[in-house]
């Protein structure tokens, strides 16, 4: 099968997140499963390309017509990737914004986009299904039902809407519809409006075939008040369409047998390395040797509330107390890098921050730290801790999405178990779950098989890539038995 992955970020060339991360494994995955898969990206600045594929794009933006080009970005793993290249919207120092905020023009960036992602689709390379991910991806399937539902081409294409997060959901001012060129019409309870704005995502959520999300447990959350943003109602009344798939780690990245990253290679047969990778990770971030026997908490995230910044800052002295050593790696929003920033410099010698998007570093934070801190409010999926287990350190997460998912409480009396989970969204409860981590860290002979329980869980991509072949024909099925209907 066929399949255009439609996306603002992927690595090897763009990311912010773990979108990105998906972009690059899934598709891989995918083709080497046998199927022939394209991705289409923004070209962002720095982002290379080999080649001129359309030269010329006639674009409806508001009152004018833009013109930009679809470029080759070459075949990366059986991938073939395609790039948007319009230097106005996406040459830029970020993907989205800046610390003052996001672009004043992200809803004609990524309407563009949109339809730039359907003439690919239509003249460059034809798909049997479209895959989007994201509110930036969310009028693919609104403006293939509406603007293009005469093409008989374009009316046995379904579309496939990926959720990574439902808190970020594309919300633009009214009058954002003319400027990204949408028709009024589009503009009501069936369509963009949202609260009097307009929401990318819930277009999306509304016209898409089918709907997934990163895990099980986070598609029936986001169904809820607490989880859904206000989109809740929306998800519901599309429950039927909605599958949650977890995302898998990519093994030939996140594997400490080989990982080129990291100081020292180990694995669950012989785990002696991953000390010295701890006090690689002590000497990069410039704390005493003599940390070497602590446990070393590691953080690697955006800096925000989503990920439980306000109860690792309101319980830090606490987790300093407990003998233990923090690194964090992120960037974020401005209070907490500054609060994380005051704290190292409170405890010199027990506390490390680097307010950076560094690759390298946070493999090694992988593979040094001895426990992983993910504490979020909410966590869709989550990669981090799937890593984590793989490198041998146990992660302490909150019991929400994907964490809860994938992530089994550790039961001292059984020996079963690969990490610590917390219920309750208060500090206290953090504090408890690490304590509680501390104290099997204490005994030797249970961290390790703490350790090993982790290390020999596999969530590769393998299981997922199967459920999203499944999908892709039934989607596809059904779309050409409703074309053939309509055509009667």
């Amino acid at each position: 099968m066929r399949i255009l992955f439609v996306a603002s970020e992927g690595l090897p060339f763009s990311k912010t997140g773990g979108l990105a991360d998906v972009i690059e494994a899934l598709p891989k995955t995918l083709s080497a499963c046998g199927h022939d898969v394209a991705v289409l990206l923004p070209r962002y600045r720095k982002t290379p390309a080999t080649g001129l594929v359309l030269a010329r794009l006639s674009i409806p933006i508001g009152d004018s017509t833009r013109h930009p080009c679809i470029l080759d970005g070459t075949v990366v793993n059986g991938v073939q990737y395609l790039f948007l290249d319009d230097p106005e919207y996406f040459d830029r120092d970020s993907l989205y914004g800046t610390a003052q905020g996001d672009y004043p023009d992200n809803a004609e960036r990524f309407a563009e986009f949109s339809r730039a992602a359907i003439e690919v689709a239509s003249h460059v390379w034809k798909p049997d299904v479209i895959h989007c991910h994201d509110w930036q991806g969310g009028l693919v399937p609104v403006l293939l039902r509406t603007y293009h539902d005469d093409n008989p081409e374009l009316q046995e294409l379904p579309v496939v809407l990926t959720i990574h997060n439902v808190g970020y959901q594309g919300v633009f001012p009214r009058e954002s519809m003319q400027r990204a060129g949408l028709p009024e019409e589009l503009f009501g309870m069936n369509g963009l409006e949202f609260y009097d704005q307009v929401s990318y995502l819930k277009g999306g959520l509304l016209f898409a075939d089918a709907l997934t999300t990163v895990s099980p447990k986070y598609a029936q959350e986001i169904q809820t008040s607490e989880y859904g943003h206000g989109l809740e109602g929306v998800v519901r009344s599309r429950a039927g369409r909605l599958t949650g798939i977890l995302n898998g780690a990519d093994y030939s990245t996140w594997n400490p047998e080989h990982d080129k990253l990291i100081a020292a290679h180990y694995s669950a047969r012989d785990i002696s390395g991953k000390r010295t990778c701890k006090k690689d990770l002590l000497d990069i971030f410039g704390l005493p040797i003599g940390n070497l026997d602590r446990p070393i908490a590691g953080i690697v995230s955006r800096f925000v509330d989503q990920k439980g910044f306000d109860l690792i800052e309101e319980i830090a002295d606490e987790l300093i107390e407990e003998e233990m050593v923090i690194m964090a790696l992120g960037t974020g929003d401005a209070k907490h890098e500054r609060k994380l920033r005051d704290l190292a410099r409170r405890f010199p010698a027990r506390m490390a921050v680097k307010i950076a998007y560094d690759a390298v570093l946070a493999h090694k934070i992988e593979a040094g730290a001895d426990l992983f801190l993910m504490p979020s409010r909410y966590e869709p999926c989550g990669l981090n801790q799937i890593y984590s287990l793989r490198y041998g350190t146990v992660p302490v997460v909150r019991a929400t999405g994907g964490l809860d998912d994938t992530i089994e409480q550790y039961n001292a009396a059984s020996g079963t178990g690969t990490g610590f989970k917390f219920q309750e969204y208060k500090g206290q409860a953090l504090l408890k779950a690490v304590k509680e981590c501390l104290a099997v860290f204490q005994d030797k002979t249970a961290w390790k098989r703490l350790q090993l329980n982790g290390m020999a869980k596999d969530y590769s991509w393998n299981a997922s890539v199967a459920e999203y072949g499944r999908l892709y024909l039934s989607v596809r099925e059904a779309r050409i038995r409703k074309a053939a209907g309509a055509s009667n």
